[in-house]
């Protein structure tokens, strides 16, 4: 996604994946998958859901150049890295995992998944706390619309927090995975388009948000926001905002 509206873009697939219940054989197959960190398997079992509802030529309608991933993440690793942390502190390095040390990389909890769908355009990931998911989705469409690109698989994937992280007992586990590609590829493959996202991002230092213009300066780039991104003031819009207790929060809340 770009700064502008979304150049046209379609998503025309959707997958979703939950920890609860997940079985990387029943989801992925039976071989190839055992030692895989669970974020990458969950994101392999969602972009294979998303892929399958976009239909067999959704990447195959363009060259394996032509095909992006971005992937955002928070805590996919967090989990892994404790374990090798604690087995260096305690025994050695020498006594990592071959198969999962590796993993120290956050960027291989994505290769899997342009391994397999020979993605060569690029292959993104992103942790920028609490908007990965929506800067993996913001920088991909940017390649696309720059032409890097003519296909984007883009996302997000969690694991659970370890006990004793702060936000533990309320963090979730899963992956969500989207096809997007330009709406003329789509029509001309005969699939509906589900629908189109957007992602603006802007920035309010805290120190003016507590100010006293803090709430119009927050209401100023938001309208900025929505403007980008194509929205018609004489429709109608329905609005959930998830904000903390911080000012930057409060200024929104009053924007």
């Amino acid at each position: 996604m770009n700064d502008e509206p979304a150049v046209g873009l379609v998503v025309t697939g959707i997958g979703t994946v939950g920890a609860d219940g997940f079985d990387f054989r029943t989801a992925l197959g039976r071989h190839g998958y055992k030692y895989l960190p669970a974020a990458s398997q969950y994101f392999l079992a969602a972009a294979k859901r998303a892929l399958a509802q976009a239909g067999p030529d959704a990447l195959a309608a363009v060259g394996p150049e032509e095909r992006g991933a971005a992937v955002g993440t928070n805590s996919a690793a967090l989990a892994l890295h404790h374990t090798m942390d604690r087995t260096v502190t305690a025994t050695g390095a020498g006594d990592l995992s071959p198969v999962t040390a590796p993993y120290f990389s956050i960027n291989l909890f994505g290769s899997r998944l342009a391994t397999e769908h020979d993605l060569k355009g690029f292959n993104l990931t992103f942790t920028s706390p609490r908007v990965a998911g929506l800067e993996a989705l913001q920088t991909g469409q940017r390649a696309l619309a720059t032409g890097r690109a003519r296909r984007l698989l883009a996302g997000a994937t969690e694991e659970a927090l370890p006990e004793g992280e702060p936000g533990a007992d309320t963090s979730e586990a899963g992956a969500v995975a989207l096809v997007l590609e330009p709406e003329p590829a789509a029509r001309g493959r005969g699939v509906a388009a589900l629908g189109r996202v957007g992602v603006r991002s802007f920035f309010l230092p805290p120190k003016v948000a507590a100010s006293v213009e803090g709430a119009e300066r927050a209401a100023a780039l938001l309208r900025d926001a929505l403007d980008a991104l194509g929205h018609r003031p004489d429709r109608p819009l329905a609005v959930t905002a998830v904000l903390d207790g911080s000012p930057v929060g409060a200024a929104m809340a009053a924007a």
